[in-house]
């Protein structure tokens, strides 16, 4: 069995994750606290991709990071290299594709934060800012273990987008489940059941660890 598109998988989810987490901090606080009237247009558009068929977003991204799109055209200017076919392309389709799957649980914690305590923060001294880190931070762990395990195992199963804007490229962009679908493209069903079950496999047992856990701090 090859394992390549495996680890290329599993280092796209991990990059994604981890660019997610970091995004979606701000992006959700904001949501979480503010009463904009652009709140609601805010959600609509982050909540896009789970009601989007992901052949329609990968179009649009493959027209948006083409050699000739708004960011593609930008990005060869500066590097001479296209977005798209590639394994950053990559990267960028899945942190918009997978923005809801990070947002919503960060969301949920952040709504979660007594704002008495932030108040009490504040009363002593504290910049928002350091009451984001010493009192909301804290007390958003599961809103964050949520929205990392959910934004890898999304990542780790892309299939229309990653397509769209990467291709089939192996060693490149090629990852397992579009392997998974040359295999059974090929009639070679057992190899498609060998990645399949990895795949399986993998995300069960995060899902189990998240839920695990959540039981562990629900008792607590």
């Amino acid at each position: 069995m090859n394992l390549g598109p495996l680890w290329l998988s599993v280092q796209l989810a991990a990059i994604t994750m981890l660019l997610l987490l970091v995004i979606c901090t701000p992006l959700s606080w904001w949501l979480a606290r503010t009463a904009s009237r652009m709140k609601p247009a805010a959600q609509a558009i982050v909540a896009l991709p789970i009601v989007l068929p992901p052949t329609v977003m990968g179009f649009y991204l493959l027209i948006l990071l083409g050699p000739s799109g708004a960011i593609g055209a930008w990005w060869v200017r500066l590097t001479g290299d296209a977005l798209t076919f590639t394994f950053g392309g990559l990267v960028i389709a899945s942190c918009l594709y997978s923005l809801p799957f990070a947002v919503q649980p960060l969301m949920n914690a952040f709504e979660s934060v007594d704002k008495r305590n932030l108040e009490a923060a504040w009363t002593l001294g504290a910049t928002r800012r350091d009451a984001f880190f010493s009192v909301a931070l804290p007390q958003s762990t599961r809103g964050y273990f949520a929205a990392a395990v959910l934004s890898f195992a999304h990542t780790l199963g892309e299939f229309g987008v990653v397509l769209m804007v990467g291709g089939n490229i192996p060693g490149e962009t090629r990852v397992i489940s579009i392997a998974i679908y040359d295999q059974v493209e090929s009639l070679n069903y057992a190899a498609a059941h060998q990645l399949s079950g990895v795949l399986l496999v993998l995300a069960f047992v995060m899902l189990l660890a998240m839920f695990v856990m959540n039981r562990r701090w629900q008792r607590q």
